[in-house]
C-alpha cells in the first residue's frame, strides 16, 4: 500500500530541506572557496517510479552520492537513504573547482565530500527539528544510468520502501548553475517516524 503525504507535510518537509539548504551552501562555498547558492524550490512524495521520471530519464548517465542515514537506536531503529543526483557536466565542473580530475580517486573523494557535506546538512536540520539520532554513514559515489543507480541503492536498503520523497535543488556556483536532485529513500517505518516527530501522521 503507498502511503500518501498532504501538502502541509510535504511543506514541513520543505521547510526542513531549505534549513538545511542555507547550512550545507555556507560549507560548499568554504570549500570551493567560491559563492555558493542552494535553493531547493521543490518537495514531492511519489511512488518510486513516478519519482525516476520526476528526476530524469532512468537510461540517463548521472553521477551520484550515496548517504546512508540511521534513524534512531535500538529497536526503533530505522534507515533513510540520501541519494544525490548530478549530472556529468555538473560533477565535472564541481571537480574542476577543486583542482582535480573527474572520475579519478580524487575525484571521486572530492565528489564525495561535497555530497557529504550537502547531505549531513540536510540530516542536521531533520536532526534539529525532530530530535532524532540522525547518524550518517560514509558517503560512496556512483556512476551509472539513473535507473542502475536507483536499483542499487535499493538492493542495499533494508526494509519495504513504498515511497520515495523528492527535494529538487537548485545549485549556484558564482553565477553558473548546476541542477541537481535529492532523493530521500526510507524504509516505511523511517519516513513514518520522521513525520511522527513533526506531529504529522501519515494516511494510508
Amino acid at each position: 500500500m503507498i502511503t500518501r503525504y498532504d501538502e502541509q507535510q510535504l511543506d514541513a518537509l520543505r521547510e526542513l530541506a531549505s534549513i538545511g539548504s542555507g547550512t550545507a551552501a555556507t560549507a560548499l562555498s568554504q570549500m570551493l572557496g567560491r559563492p555558493v547558492g542552494l535553493a531547493v524550490p521543490r518537495a514531492l512524495a511519489l511512488p518510486l517510479a513516478d519519482a525516476l521520471d520526476a528526476v530524469g530519464e532512468p537510461d540517463a548517465m548521472v553521477a551520484s552520492v550515496v548517504l546512508p542515514v540511521g534513524v534512531g537506536d535500538g529497536d526503533a531503529a530505522a534507515e533513510i537513504v540520501v541519494l544525490l543526483l548530478f549530472s556529468y557536466r555538473c560533477a565535472a565542473s564541481l571537480c574542476e573547482l577543486l583542482g582535480v580530475e573527474p572520475r579519478s580517486e580524487l575525484g571521486d573523494s572530492a565528489l564525495g565530500e561535497i555530497g557529504n557535506i550537502l547531505g549531513a546538512s540536510a540530516v542536521g536540520a531533520l536532526a534539529q527539528m525532530t530530535g532524532l539520532a540522525l547518524e550518517p554513514q560514509p558517503p560512496h559515489v556512483l556512476y551509472d544510468m539513473l535507473g542502475a543507480v536507483v536499483a542499487s541503492v535499493l538492493a542495499a536498503t533494508v526494509g519495504e520502501l513504498d515511497v520515495a520523497l523528492v527535494l529538487d535543488a537548485s545549485l549556484t556556483v558564482e553565477e553558473a548553475s548546476c541542477g541537481m536532485s535529492f532523493l530521500l529513500l526510507p524504509t516505511v517505518g523511517g519516513v513514518a517516524e520522521l513525520l511522527g516527530r513533526l506531529g504529522l501522521g501519515a494516511e494510508k
